[in-house]
């Protein structure tokens, strides 16, 4: 697992194509131009800028050269909240072996021990099973369910809301 670059487009956009379908009732609704290596060179600079500034970190999971999964740290709010948002997929074909619990973890230790954050938080869909035991793995808490929550596959769905606190 890395900081994505700009260079990483081509298999984002792979990645994107290859599980489209399998990622649709947990996204929201994307344009067609999202599958796009363009789309996603651009996302992937954005998301640079904000490495820059300390405000997140788009992370890519591989597997020799293929993506196989992206992290999101974003969100990173300093001061007196020193906290972080976090999202995640892993590619249909590596679900289900453990790669999205050991890199939530290793994501956890390192806002933990090298970005000194205090709190880290994440939201599921309620019927999201297998994303809420990776969570939970990782040390996150149920913290309440916010109702319409997020625009996810076209409808405006209830979500379970996780944290993990990462310093006493």
């Amino acid at each position: 697992m890395r900081i994505l670059r700009s260079s990483d487009a081509p298999a984002l956009a792979a990645a994107y194509v290859r599980n489209r379908e399998y990622l649709s009732p947990w996204e929201p609704v994307r344009p067609e131009e999202y599958y796009t290596e363009a789309w996603q060179a651009s996302d992937i600079a954005n998301r640079l800028v904000a490495v820059k500034s300390g405000e997140g970190y788009p992370l890519g999971l591989f597997a020799d050269d293929t993506l196989v999964g992206r992290f999101n740290v974003a969100g990173i709010v300093r001061g007196p909240f020193q906290s972080a948002g976090l999202g995640y997929w892993v590619d249909t074909s590596y679900a289900g072996r453990g790669l999205a619990s050991a890199a939530v973890q290793l994501i956890v230790e390192t806002a933990r021990d090298e970005l000194r954050l205090h709190r880290i938080e994440a939201s599921t869909l309620l019927h999201n099973a297998g994303s809420q035991r990776v969570l939970l793995k990782a040390g996150f808490r149920q913290i309440g369910m916010a109702p319409r929550y997020l625009q996810i596959a076209g409808e405006w769905q209830d979500h379970n809301l996780y944290q993990v606190v990462l310093h006493d």
